[in-house]
């Protein structure tokens, strides 16, 4: 296997020399590999959400470094970096996020007519990605004539659309019934194997993330078993 994400020494805090700092993480590394699945378990409050967000380029942190297959993310411009977002990371939260005005299908479609697919190409992987997680029969409906589970499975194909290298998700089933949890995690383990994608799941489930090739634990900013 080749290694898709590497974070070394990640620090992060809040309020940095001011009253009131927190140290959120302290030198916190991980190690990914292609076509793995890992769950992230913390408790609340341990920044798992901020680990997530430093992996997949929306925060920086204060010191550390962030590789992708390799390439270091330190340094690059702005723009560098929101393409290097959009065509290697998807993102999963416990609340779809879904655009309301736009039906299931156009929710799909939309990441990838940003990324510059073809109208017809994306529409096609877009049915093929619905397809796959049960709700191609709701393709041409609104968030809000979905149930919580077809939104959340909406937001996973929105999250494969481009075809990422790595998938982040923050208890992606925190809002799902146990049987719509496993369908969601069972269509994503196969995705994940046929890719080769790597996928980092935040999670409380434990009988979720005992599911997983690998389990760490965030504790007092550090990952314990991240390599």
């Amino acid at each position: 296997m080749s290694e898709t994400l590497r974070l070394e020494g990640i620090e992060k805090g809040y309020n940095r020399g001011k009253p009131g700092e927190v140290m959120v993480l302290r030198g916190a590394s991980l190690r990914l590999e292609a076509g793995e699945v890992v769950a992230l378990v913390a408790p609340s409050g341990a920044g798992k959400s901020t680990l997530l967000h430093i992996a997949g380029l929306l925060d920086t942190p204060d010191a550390g470094s962030v590789r992708y297959g390799g390439r270091a993310m330190a340094g690059l411009s702005d723009r560098d970096r929101t393409a290097a977002r959009r065509g290697e990371v998807g993102f999963v939260y416990q609340f779809h996020h879904l655009l309301p005005e736009f039906t299931a299908l156009e929710n799909v479609v939309l990441p990838q007519l940003a990324h510059g697919v073809p109208r017809a190409a994306a529409e096609a992987r877009g049915r093929d990605l619905l397809g796959r997680v049960g709700v191609l029969p709701r393709a041409d409906h609104r968030p809000a004539a979905l149930s919580g589970g077809e939104q959340q499975r909406v937001a996973f194909c929105r999250a494969l659309a481009n075809g990422p290298r790595l998938l982040l998700a923050d208890e992606p089933t925190g809002n799902l019934d146990p049987e719509n949890s496993a369908h969601v995690f069972e269509v994503l383990m196969e995705i994940v194997r046929e890719t080769g994608l790597a996928a980092l799941i935040a999670t409380h489930n434990m009988e979720l993330a005992a599911r997983m090739d690998r389990v760490v634990r965030l504790e007092g900013g550090r990952v314990a078993g991240g390599n």
